[in-house]
């Protein structure tokens, strides 16, 4: 087979770092995105063979929005592979290969770090790929994605509905770890134990690990309490929403919507990423 056509919707961070892997690696690639460099590109977007789509899934008052995923993938030419690197909650990609029979539509979740994308994209720990039906033709279908990625250490192909769980479980167990280790500050404040004695000592539990472990947190864009950022909020509230529309379990329902009530009271309190969370719960 000669070397694939490669095209990308979508050029943040998730977007941009793996349009300049494949490029990078000799790949034939079509961007489009809403920048002036790359917006002339909407018609070509159906050349490609693989189309990757990186777009905003954001949660609003009304609940989780993958309007704009929806029509972008629309650009897809006939029998081609859309491979949709955005959040998406449960079931969606079915939703989408339903309402898109002429085109294969996988999803894979992307594990980046923002500070790192570009060496995280090059090096990925992990590559998942969903499949909307369990068929021979949609797994060679996610077989062939596969291959033209960089390689992981560990790669799998699961049922769409997995593979977006799994992107989901990542999210808000980091989001969980925030909440928890702010609560731990504040009894070693009140006990006047040094915090970052703690935490260190904390980290190195394997189990544990460095990550998320700084109740105080400084980004590009704040500094504040709490779990923080485009992804955090946004994903912990679709997934309660999901939760309490599929599970009846008030008690558990009751444990998220605790978590998500003491990290907006975090967030408002230090005046961390107020126009986040205004975007998902209103004023």
């Amino acid at each position: 087979m000669s070397k694939l056509t490669i095209g990308f919707i979508g050029q943040g961070f998730v977007g941009k770092n793996l349009a300049d892997d494949f490029t990078e690696r000799g790949y034939d690639t079509i961007r489009y995105a809403l920048e002036p460099e790359y917006v002339g590109n909407k018609d070509r977007v159906k050349e490609a063979d693989i189309v990757f789509v990186a777009v905003p899934t954001p949660t609003r008052p009304e609940g989780f929005d993958f309007s704009i995923l929806r029509n972008e993938i629309k650009l897809v030419g006939k029998d081609k592979i859309v491979v949709i690197k955005s959040t998406i909650l449960p079931g969606t990609t079915e939703l989408l290969q339903a309402e898109n029979p002429d085109i294969f539509v996988l999803h894979s979740p992307e594990f980046l770090v923002a500070k790192t994308a570009k060496e995280d994209t090059k090096h990925p720990e992990r590559n998942i790929i969903g499949v909307p039906r369990d068929t021979e033709e949609l797994r060679q279908k996610a077989e062939l994605v596969l291959s033209v990625l960089p390689k992981a250490p560990y790669e799998k192909v699961l049922l769409s509905k997995e593979s977006e769980l799994v992107k989901y479980i990542g999210n808000n167990f980091l989001y969980t770890k925030v909440i928890f280790m702010n609560l731990m500050y504040d009894i070693a404040e009140k006990i006047d134990a040094d915090w970052a004695k703690v935490s260190e000592a904390v980290s190195h539990d394997s189990r544990i690990g460095t990550s998320h472990m700084q109740p105080v947190h400084t980004s590009e864009r704040s500094t504040g309490r709490g779990a923080g950022g485009h992804c955090f909020p946004k994903d912990f509230e679709a997934l309660l929403q999901f939760h309490k529309e599929h599970v009846q379990d008030e008690v558990g329902l009751k444990v998220l919507e605790s978590i998500r009530d003491k990290n907006n009271a975090l967030l408002r309190d230090s005046g961390k990423d107020a126009d986040i969370l205004e975007g998902i719960y209103g004023k």
